[in-house]
């Protein structure tokens, strides 16, 4: 059975007055049915943009390419405005990191939950408002007839959330993005937001790619793990399998910065990842993270490959698993 979505080689250039800014650089992933991938890595490392190129949403001035850009049996990599238009909403949807900003102020709820299923399924506006209600129910919304009065204000953060939610999924989309989806909410509400797209995941049986760059978050909910850095995909995987056994130095860098009960000394300094993300602009050659990286050597500046090792399993370092793991239990002992 072909992946749900399959993305392959997909490439963002962005004309800038310094030359040509790479922010994608040639991504490869695929989600099956029911799954989970969760890309992570640090905050400009392309996460959002790759998000954004595969619902068609990019800055006019921005060139996306892809040798495979497939959801379903709909090749999407030469879709006109048009035909995204369509796709959008009816075979994927997308929910976006801040709902204040995404709602639009100057509507009700109902008017922008009805609105998606109006405009594609051709419903009178009653269905398009029963759809709504049960949505809104399902979500966790009380009173959700009362609430498709409201205006966006008039809701709380997590609220506002749970309405985007229940937005995405009002045309049974069979993929959802969802971009940070509780970055701008308090502990307690992050919890019974990813519980609740955990939930609608299962009885909904839909693929869903989740960006964020807390690793807490991942470790909740992930079936796979696509880590970023540079526009590039530095290693993929099972979640258990990253998390135990994580074989790109930057994947260790990021593991190392979060605090371990029972193994993270109260008080003791955190792992941290020394220099800067380098520039996208331009040419780029070898491997992007050698210059904040404890083990570059000079077969660095040249290497670029994946180290495939199967089942999904791969990376781009010049060291061997071998090599990873002894550097990893070093990184552990010091």
């Amino acid at each position: 059975m072909s992946a749900l979505l399959d993305v392959q080689d997909l490439t963002v250039d962005i004309p800038v007055s310094d030359g040509e800014l790479h922010p994608v650089r040639g991504i490869s992933f695929s989600i099956e049915r029911g799954e989970t991938l969760c890309l992570v890595g640090e905050s400009g490392c392309g996460k959002s943009l790759t998000s954004l190129a595969i619902m068609g949403l990019l800055p006019k001035r921005a060139q996306r390419t892809a040798r495979v850009l497939r959801i379903g049996d709909l090749d999407i990599s030469s879709a006109s405005s048009r035909e995204m238009a369509h796709i959008r909403g009816n075979s994927m949807a997308m929910i976006f990191q801040e709902p204040m900003t995404s709602l639009n102020p100057a509507y009700t709820i109902g008017n922008q939950l009805e609105e998606a299923l109006i405009r594609h399924r051709r419903v009178s506006r009653a269905k398009a408002q029963e759809r709504a209600v049960y949505l809104l129910e399902k979500v966790g919304i009380t009173g959700a007839a009362g609430r498709l009065r409201q205006y966006p204000h008039q809701l709380s953060g997590g609220l506002r959330q749970r309405v985007m939610i229940a937005m995405a999924l009002m045309c049974g989309p069979e993929l959802i993005i969802a971009d940070e989806p509780t970055t701008a909410l308090d502990v307690t509400i992050q919890a019974q937001i990813l519980l609740l797209l955990a939930d609608l995941q299962r009885e909904f049986h839909m693929g869903m790619l989740l960006i964020t760059h807390d690793l807490g978050v991942v470790a909740r909910v992930a079936d796979r793990v696509a880590v970023m850095y540079a526009g590039q995909i530095v290693e993929q995987g099972t979640a258990a399998e990253v998390f135990e056994r994580p074989l790109h130095p930057y994947t260790r860098g990021l593991m190392a910065c979060i605090p371990i009960p029972g193994k993270t000394v109260r008080g003791g300094r955190l792992g941290s990842i020394p220099g800067l993300v380098p520039s996208l602009i331009g040419d780029m050659h070898g491997c992007a993270f050698r210059d904040r990286c404890a083990h570059a050597t000079s077969a660095c500046a040249s290497y670029e490959a994946m180290r495939d090792q199967g089942d999904g399993r791969a990376y781009r370092c010049v060291m061997t698993p071998e090599e990873t793991m002894a550097a990893s239990m070093r990184e552990q002992a010091a």
